[in-house]
């Protein structure tokens, strides 16, 4: 195992004391399903790592941008952190290539499909805190995002509907909207996520996508085309 990891490890400049946790955090659960024996899936890692990045982009920003106010830390971080940015780095550690796939996942692309890659890339995080602790997986966050940190709090507008949602909200109840997964169907390589968002004031928004990220994005559109607060994005905020 220390040998099948070797390359990955060299690219991500962290030697794991156990690689079992990188072994864990490269495993779908679609390749879990199909062994013999019992064999964790790296849901729990991803979980974990999510957290992980969110508190090192957070603090990372809040040293960056000293004059920067709430909203505008908010929308960088979520670019930041965005489906399609982690699969764009995983991409360029290599680490789809180390992915342990089921059958069906294989054969359906599942090396190039973005929200599998950001996933793996999130347990990664998650193992490297869990092997090195918060310095390590910070050490590493760093890396990775090299480069890719904004010169100005001021960014492009992005279809990101969860933070304007927050803004609004925050505005206007002085507190967040809360998600929460109430239901996934379907086959592993086709799997839809259901989401509930509740409002400050009570009001609840069901949607649906093809990743949690997606489906949460959905939900917190139809709230502000609900509240009136709506924009198509194409016009500065």
């Amino acid at each position: 195992m220390v040998e099948e990891f070797s390359r990955l490890q060299q690219g991500i400049h962290y030697r794991f004391s156990q690689v079992k946790h990188l072994a864990t955090a490269l495993t779908h659960s679609s390749w879990a399903n199909e062994q013999a024996e019992p064999v964790e899936d790296n849901e729990r890692m991803e979980f974990l790592g999510d957290a992980v990045l969110e508190l090192c982009v957070t603090s990372e920003l809040f040293k960056r941008f000293t004059a920067a106010h709430e909203g505008q830390l908010t929308k960088i971080r979520s670019k930041l952190v965005k489906e399609k940015s982690l699969a764009s780095i995983a991409q360029e550690i290599g680490l789809n290539e180390f992915l342990r796939l089921g059958r069906g996942e294989e054969a359906q692309g599942g090396r190039t499909r973005s929200s599998l890659l950001a996933d793996a890339m999130e347990a990664v995080i998650g193992a490297v805190f869990l092997d090195g602790g918060y310095e390590e997986a910070k050490k590493l966050i760093l890396r990775l995002f090299e480069g890719k940190w904004p010169n100005s709090p001021k960014i492009e507008n992005s279809k990101d509907f969860k933070s304007k949602l927050q803004e609004v909200t925050q505005a206007a109840f002085k507190e967040r909207p809360t998600y929460a997964l109430t239901d996934t169907r379907g086959p592993e390589h086709e799997k839809i996520f259901v989401v509930t968002l509740t409002l400050p004031d009570g009001e609840v928004f069901t949607s649906e996508g093809t990743s949690l990220k997606k489906a949460e994005q959905t939900a917190a559109q139809t709230a502000l085309e609900h509240m009136g607060e709506f924009t198509d994005h194409s016009e500065n905020e």
